[in-house]
């Protein structure tokens, strides 16, 4: 066995699942087109006084780490490589233990 497998090994035995959610929303200053579709058809429907609308995501999953604190740092890598525009928009990661496992 190698170094790194041991060290992997060891990981998944220590690891807790938790779930992790990321919302991505546009950051301010950026066109919505959307979110402004939205705002305008829902007096239509009878929703008045509604404005301000803004369409984002929510990406949810789980992922094994050792703490809260390295789920966190991971999520948050995953959502400025990948899940996120950085340039364009803004995102927030949450971080809960999955109940039950341990």
């Amino acid at each position: 066995m190698q170094k790194g497998e041991l060290r992997s090994e060891i990981n998944e035995i220590n690891a807790v699942k938790f779930e992790v959610r990321v919302e991505v929303r546009l950051r301010p200053g950026i066109a919505d087109p959307e979110g402004a579709t939205i705002e305008r058809a829902l007096p239509a429907l009878g929703f008045g006084g509604v404005e301000g609308v803004r369409v984002g995501k929510a990406i949810r999953f789980t992922v094994e780490a050792p703490d809260e604190k390295t789920a966190r740092q991971e999520a948050t890598e995953m959502s400025l490589r990948l899940l996120a525009n950085p340039v364009i928009e803004d995102s927030d990661v949450e971080v809960s233990a999955v109940v039950g496992a341990l």
